[in-house]
């Protein structure tokens, strides 16, 4: 059985769950992180030393880190790639969190989590500015194929997308990146982004 812990706003836990929804895999979903508690139980800990959360458990393996996550899954239960299409689908997760994140976290920590009083207006623009270049890159890659896996969504799609999805539910102006713009409609026809990702930002 695959036991998953954290709490249904969480990044990371949206591309596990996007990840499960769409390999059909049956599974259990328990709260935790933030309001919820238990990361810091001396159980939890056991489990991920970092307290932090999406962690699964799947028939006795634990595994933490959402992206590693993500590739486990597929490893597991996904359709069979190359070689040379499993590595062009995972630059695409590593990109994505050593450099697309950042931004779009920032902007959503000061406009959604953080009273108006308290706002850093400053980062937030700089934020802004960082993430517009950053999404051309992959608007670019995405006028050649109708995903960032390639031709059929894939994990490559996974982090990206959770992001992508804040990008254009944030209350900010975007610069006008067609392909993104096409991407991210081809990912909302898809009833498990739908379900797990594309929910009110908290």
């Amino acid at each position: 059985m695959l036991r998953i812990w954290g709490r249904v706003n969480s990044i990371n836990v949206q591309k596990v769950m996007w990840a499960v929804a769409e390999l059909k895999l049956p599974h259990e979903r328990l709260d935790a992180g933030m309001q919820f508690g238990v990361v810091n139980t001396p159980e939890y800990r056991k489990m991920n030393p970092n307290g932090r959360v999406p962690t699964i458990d799947y028939d006795g393996f634990v595994l933490w880190e959402s992206n590693v996550i993500v590739r486990y899954l597929y490893a597991k239960h996904g359709p069979r790639r190359t070689l040379e299409q499993g590595y062009a689908a995972e630059k695409w997760m590593d990109w994505t969190t050593s450099t697309a994140a950042a931004p779009i976290t920032t902007i959503f920590w000061q406009l959604i989590r953080t009273p108006a009083e308290k706002r850093d207006v400053a980062a937030v623009e700089l934020a802004l500015k960082q993430a517009g270049d950053i999404f051309k890159v992959a608007d670019d890659a995405l006028a050649s194929q109708p995903y960032l896996s390639g031709g059929d969504f894939g994990m490559g799609d996974i982090p990206f997308g959770a992001f992508a999805n804040r990008w254009y539910q944030l209350p900010i102006e975007r610069p006008a990146h067609a392909n993104l713009s096409r991407y991210y409609e081809r990912l909302k026809s898809r009833p498990a982004y739908r379900q797990h990702v594309m929910i009110p930002l908290t």
